[in-house]
């Protein structure tokens, strides 16, 4: 059997709604001859008659009406097939908004957005904010894909762990605790006021949790300072006596030349998941999945 075009069952599909061939005609905007000359074109095609006709009028068969059911069913699968590629090239030409937590946006992003435009020329919109900040854009639909530090990850968004990263003590060179071959404990740090991020954060949300699960740190004191950029915080802990816990990606330049010392944990470690999140339901765009296997290249590397 020769391929049957999608028109003419579109209008089968349009005599069955409709009633009879004129009537079908009418909706199309086309002639009763027009229409009947398919039908009878898509009856010798199939090897069924579909239409009874009669001076008193037309209607579908038995078989006809039970073929245009299944005709509704392809020229509705067709109908999505074209909005699904539709959608895709939108997609392609749209830029590619991505929201960011600072640690990833400053440290991780710059090289991962490279290798991306070096395979395609991708337009890409990146927005620096904290891990809570992240996930509201995402849920929003302001951003396409998101990238967050937290421990756990938002339970309402898809979530993917694409690297891990540690947070460390820091202290400006000289502090009293560099002095300390042993370290300090998880008790000495979660009572000693630090310089931290503001609510949001996923570096503080990590060091929050960390220290909530450790039996020595259950409780601890208010910071010396809460600051809006991790830049701020490493400014502040190297100007003064107070310690930062930041990411080790945000402080190694930082250690390299000494403007920071990192001090030792005798019984903690932090380390944490990054996330690439997005919306349920929502189909990353061929842009985005390039971006993530990128990553995911980068990880196994």
């Amino acid at each position: 059997m020769p391929g049957i075009e999608n028109a003419a069952l579109r209008m089968l599909v349009a005599v069955a709604e409709a009633g009879s061939l004129s009537a079908a005609a009418r909706r199309l905007g086309t002639t009763q001859q027009a229409v009947s000359s398919r039908m009878r074109n898509l009856e010798a095609q199939l090897g069924v008659a579909l239409v009874i006709r009669s001076p008193q009028g037309s209607r579908l068969t038995e078989a006809g009406t039970v073929i245009a059911g299944w005709a509704l069913d392809v020229v509705d699968a067709a109908d999505r097939f074209d909005e699904a590629v539709r959608s895709l090239a939108r997609d392609a030409a749209a830029p590619l908004r991505i929201a960011a937590s600072l640690t990833v946006a400053e440290h991780l992003m710059p090289l991962w957005l490279h290798r991306l435009r070096a395979e395609a020329p991708v337009e890409v919109e990146l927005t620096a904010v904290n891990s809570a900040a992240v996930a509201e854009r995402v849920r929003n639909g302001s951003a396409d894909l998101g990238f967050v530090e937290v421990p756990g990850p938002p339970d309402d968004l898809v979530t993917r762990t694409v690297a891990s990263d540690e947070l460390v003590v820091v202290v400006r060179p000289g502090h009293p605790w560099t002095r300390r071959r042993r370290g300090i404990t998880a008790g000495e740090l979660a009572r000693t006021p630090l310089v931290v991020r503001e609510q949001g954060s996923g570096t503080r949300e990590a060091l929050t949790q960390a220290l909530r699960a450790h039996p020595d740190a259950l409780t601890t004191t208010e910071p010396a300072a809460v600051l809006p950029t991790t830049a701020s915080v490493r400014a502040t802990v190297a100007a003064g006596d107070d310690p930062a816990v930041l990411s080790i990606l945000a402080v190694a330049d930082a250690l390299r030349i000494g403007q920071l010392e990192r001090v030792k944990v005798a019984d903690l470690r932090v380390i944490r998941p990054l996330a690439a999140v997005w919306r349920d339901g929502a189909m990353p765009s061929p842009a985005a999945e390039r971006l993530l296997a990128i990553i995911a290249h980068d990880e196994r590397a």
